[in-house]
């Protein structure tokens, strides 16, 4: 039994195994941030490549899942990174400008106001209606909206590491999840409250 225990462990660290341990895990991790299949399918085989080449660098402090999720949360963030280097920073802010929900005074624009969401409850990630729903609306995002949304909410980055990570100013950032909030908002309203 001793060696069947230390013959699995053997096994989750033997790279011919881990596309059947662990892509499809990985390839789901890498969907939901990026939402693209193939983009996700490229950041998880690139993942699977840049751990072949630095298995010795593998402590095996952790699972082999986890020391790839890791790989792939690195992955993501530079494919994000490289798609905020195309775009500039000033087109962000200037459309921003004249993109907002409020009035100057801070209150709700009329008809702009958020509905009220008392039919959401404490379990509203639990419900697959609104998690569809989400993942819909998630998809109008423009990409670079949605990519730092998916770092702050989904992922749980703070917003220096964010910053820093994609090169942006802490005002961009704030603009860019503003958005995000605002049409993820409206489309949630839409397609969810309004039945």
């Amino acid at each position: 039994m001793i060696f069947l225990l230390t013959q699995n462990k053997i096994d989750q660290i033997n790279p011919e195994q881990w596309v059947d341990l662990y892509a499809d895990s990985l390839y789901r991790y890498a969907i939901l941030r990026v939402n693209n299949k193939n983009i996700a399918e490229d950041l998880v085989q690139d993942t699977f490549l840049s751990a072949l080449k630095n298995i010795n660098q593998f402590k095996k402090k952790s699972s082999v899942r986890t020391w790839l999720i890791s790989i792939l949360k690195n992955k993501i963030i530079d494919h994000y990174r490289k798609n905020f280097n195309n775009v500039k920073s000033t087109q962000t802010t200037k459309n921003n400008e004249n993109n907002s929900d409020y009035l100057e005074n801070g209150m709700w624009k009329g008809e702009e106001a958020p509905q009220n969401w008392s039919k959401s409850g404490d379990h509203i990630y639990e419900d697959k209606e609104f998690l569809s729903i989400l993942e819909r609306c998630l998809k109008l995002l423009p990409l670079q909206t949605r990519e730092v949304f998916s770092l702050r909410e989904i992922d749980g980055f703070k917003s220096d590491e964010i910053c820093k990570k994609l090169n942006i100013t802490s005002s961009n950032l704030w603009v860019l999840l503003h958005r995000a909030r605002s049409i993820l908002r409206k489309c949630i309203e839409k397609r969810w409250l309004s039945k």
